[in-house]
C-alpha cells in the first residue's frame, strides 16, 4: 500500500467528515470507498463505450441493423417474460 496526499478545501473536508460520521465510518474509509466507487463507475463506463464503439463499427462494416421499433417491441416482450424470437439484423433501405 502506498500513501497519497490529497488537499481538500476546508468546506469539503468538513462535509466528508460529517458524511463519514453519519455513515458510521472513518473519514479515511469514507474517502477510500468514494474513490473505489468512482473508479468502478469509470471502468464500467469505459467498458460500455468500448462495446458501443465495437457495435457501431460492426454496423458500419456490414450495413446491418435492427429498426428501433422492432427492437423496442422485442425488449418490451422480454420485460414481461414473453417467449419471443430475437430480431435479426438486416440491411435497411435508405
Amino acid at each position: 500500500m502506498s500513501t497519497t496526499t490529497i488537499r481538500l478545501p476546508e468546506e469539503l473536508k468538513a462535509r466528508v467528515a460529517a458524511a463519514a460520521k453519519r455513515s458510521g465510518t472513518t473519514t479515511h474509509s469514507f474517502i477510500l470507498e468514494a474513490i473505489a466507487k468512482k473508479t468502478e463507475q469509470d471502468d464500467l463506463r469505459a467498458d460500455f463505450d468500448a462495446v458501443a464503439e465495437d457495435r457501431y463499427a460492426r454496423i458500419v462494416a456490414t450495413g446491418k441493423t435492427i429498426p428501433w421499433q422492432e427492437m423496442r417491441g422485442y425488449l418490451e416482450d422480454r420485460l414481461v417474460s414473453k417467449e419471443v424470437k430475437r430480431p435479426a439484423a438486416r440491411k435497411l433501405a435508405r
